[in-house]
């Protein structure tokens, strides 16, 4: 066992590195990200992942479920908190933070394993219950719903300007645009308050994003004179 104790920490290392690398790499290849550039952002072998992983999907799905871990611990810390809206707010920020939405290129393309859909389930039951408290309490504006939240989680999770940097090496004003995002992400949590006005349309059902995670439909019927 003593002698395993080291490997698995440098497992759990690599997992990391990963994880990281992959919401990088996808936030800017999408769904067609290559495993050997995934592993050589996190600086691991692309022959011992490939010992450990039989399959690329393999891999993917173990990040989808490192992933859905970081939004489990954040929901579980913010429910910890005395004030709902600084419990919410926590959430929100700390998704955002580790760039929740960024293995959203991988929905539908990947199947979804039973750990996968069980840290899902669990996910959004504790997202549930920071936002029904957050109502419960009047902080949070009425009209406000689980789903919009992890919208604007995946929408602020992603920044073009952070990625540009990034890819252009840019360090000196990796800073200053952190910075930024800080204060976008302010500025649409003020808009969660309650007190504005009525939002526009209809609120997003939860199919919108569960059902994005289905394999796309093969159109194997056509109808006639169409390419």
């Amino acid at each position: 066992m003593a002698r395993r104790a080291p490997r698995h920490a440098e497992a759990e290392r690599n997992d990391q590195a990963l994880l990281e690398a992959a919401k990088k790499v996808l936030a800017v290849d999408g769904a067609h990200a290559s495993v050997a550039t995934i592993a050589a952002r996190a600086g691991v072998g692309i022959a011992s992942l490939y010992r450990r992983y039989r399959s690329k999907d393999e891999l993917f799905q173990h990040l989808c479920a490192l992933s859905l871990d970081q939004w489990i611990e954040a929901a579980e810390r913010g429910l910890q908190h005395d004030d709902p809206w600084e419990g919410l707010t926590h959430y929100i920020s700390a998704c955002i933070e580790f760039s929740g939405g960024s293995l959203g290129p991988l929905a539908g393309t990947i199947a979804i394993t039973d750990e996968m859909a069980a840290k899902f389930t669990r996910s959004d039951e504790l997202m549930r219950d920071l936002v029904a408290h957050a109502h419960a309490a009047g902080v949070l504006r009425p009209d406000a719903t689980a789903m919009d939240i992890s919208l604007l989680i995946e929408q602020l999770g992603k920044s073009p300007l952070i990625e540009q940097l990034d890819r252009q090496g840019r360090t000196d004003l990796t800073d200053a645009a952190h910075n930024a995002r800080k204060r976008t992400v302010a500025i649409a949590l003020d808009g969660l308050r309650s007190g504005h006005p009525q939002l526009p349309g209809t609120a997003p059902t939860p199919a919108l994003l569960a059902e994005r995670w289905e394999p796309a439909p093969t159109n194997s019927t056509r109808s006639p004179g169409r390419s």
